[in-house]
């Protein structure tokens, strides 16, 4: 996500009642249960089919969706946990995304802030086996020019499909919703989604889209998307143009009201170069397509999706979302752990489109405590807003074009590359990147990651 000032379930039916905690949204869960030492991220190879229908707006949808999985780790899986992150744009017990009639496992309470639904399976799944659990699901899409939220009769539905949460060694990561930055973690997987709406909305969407008729004055849009970490959509009366990058990408821009033809024409532009750029970098984008959804009142940058993005009229805002195609969407990370594995690196792929080499950036550096490092959680920097753009994206990037340096261009140039092939479809942490780095020079790099505060 670019954030602006770095660029200038209502309750499960059926359940039992809250606890006043819960109600209150602070019933946190345990971050991490121990396990025994299995690093094995679980439940794998998710695939999602969701079938959706809009009412007239294109702000309430209902439906149903299901989500087979297997478990890769050798430490059974007695049960999986929902992730409802816009239920934090609700008022919990009251929220936006409702989940009912669980299949295939036992549903608990909200908790999180209702945010997480855990779903106890009929018996443990041993490692290779495989499960299934569905529900209906309603959305309702609040007011603002939000990831969440429409703008008049545009509407922007980020994060809105409830996915699974990742377990490992560490337990299950159960990390409260941030809307500073990201809290999303999860793996890749495939999604079916099938969009009833109304003829005069387009529904630009994560993935590749067909078309049909619905009933009268109705389409049915049916997106597929392999190998992503989430799904999301638009809706409304946008006006669209398309275009092919030179790599073969197709790029469609849809635009609002306030936005001119002309500006939505420079970010199509904008758009198919940042994208063969960033893949001559790290690897070709595999996705065939990106759609890119422009609104000058969104309050942010820019927010990245697998193949779609919500942005400002900001070409450096969209080449940075579009470079978290990479730093995030197929080299994945916990976002809420470790924010600079995606928003430093994106920004650090901007500027390397754009043709800067960071010289001499590291050295406006001023840290605001002891306790402020590049690799700090979304948990310091909740409690420390005002410097995370600063730290997070400027420092954060500042520090890879030092590590150029240190490096050399031609061997920092192989290590995003290799560590992105390597990486591919899978999960970055701070400790492998270091490795894969040191990996590459003679030179001791100890004290470079103290110096530019990264741990881990």
């Amino acid at each position: 996500m670019r954030r602006k000032i770095a660029i200038v379930a209502a309750m499960v039916a059926a359940m039992a009642p809250l606890t006043a905690a819960q109600a209150a949204g602070t019933e946190r869960v345990p971050a991490a249960v121990k396990l025994a030492a299995d690093p094995t991220r679980t439940p794998a190879a998710p695939s999602y089919a969701v079938s959706l229908t809009s009412d007239t707006s294109g702000g309430t949808w209902t439906g149903h969706e299901s989500v087979s999985f297997t478990n890769a780790a050798a430490t059974p899986l007695t049960e999986v946990y929902l992730r409802l992150w816009d239920n934090y744009h609700g008022s919990c017990p009251s929220t936006p995304i409702t989940v009912s009639n669980v299949t295939g496992g036992t549903a608990g309470t909200l908790q999180v802030g209702c945010t997480a639904l855990k779903i106890t399976l009929p018996a443990p799944l041993a490692q290779g086996a495989s499960g299934s659990v569905g529900f209906d699901l309603q959305i309702v899409v609040p007011s603002g020019a939000d990831r969440f939220g429409h703008d008049g009769s545009y509407y922007f539905i980020g994060n809105a499909l409830p996915v699974l949460a990742v377990r490992d060694a560490s337990g299950w990561h159960l990390d409260p919703y941030t809307n500073n930055g990201e809290s999303f973690y999860s793996l890749a997987s495939d999604f079916t989604v099938t969009l009833d709406h109304p003829t005069s909305l387009k529904v630009p969407a994560t993935g590749t889209s067909t078309d049909r008729a619905g009933t009268s004055g109705r389409t049915v849009t049916t997106a597929t998307a392999s190998k992503v970490r989430d799904f999301a959509w638009a809706a409304g009366p946008f006006t669209a143009i398309s275009g092919t990058s030179s790599g073969g990408v197709k790029v469609n821009v849809y635009r609002v009201s306030n936005i001119s033809s002309s500006s939505a024409t420079s970010m199509l532009n904008v758009a198919t170069s940042s994208l063969d750029a960033h893949g001559q970098r790290f690897g070709a984008y595999p996705y065939g397509e990106a759609d890119v959804v422009l609104d000058n009142n969104f309050w942010f940058g820019g927010m990245e999706y697998p193949g779609f993005v919500l942005d400002l009229v900001s070409s450096t805002a969209l080449a940075h979302e579009l470079a978290h195609q990479w730093w995030y969407g197929i080299v994945g990370d916990d976002e809420y752990t470790s924010p600079w594995l995606d928003e430093s690196f994106a920004d650090y792929a901007t500027d390397l489109y754009q043709g800067s080499t960071g010289s001499g950036c590291w050295n406006s550096v001023s840290w605001a405590s002891s306790a402020e490092k590049i690799t700090n959680s979304m948990a310091y920097w909740d409690a420390h807003s005002n410097r995370y753009s600063t730290v997070v994206y400027g420092y954060g990037r500042c520090a890879l074009h030092d590590l150029s340096r240190v490096l050399g261009t031609t061997a920092m140039t192989k290590l995003t590359h290799d560590y992105a092939q390597s990486h591919w479809y899978g999960v970055s942490t701070t400790a492998e990147f270091k490795a894969a780095a040191q990996a590459l020079t003679s030179t001791d790099l100890t004290s470079f990651w103290s110096q530019h505060r990264i741990e881990g």
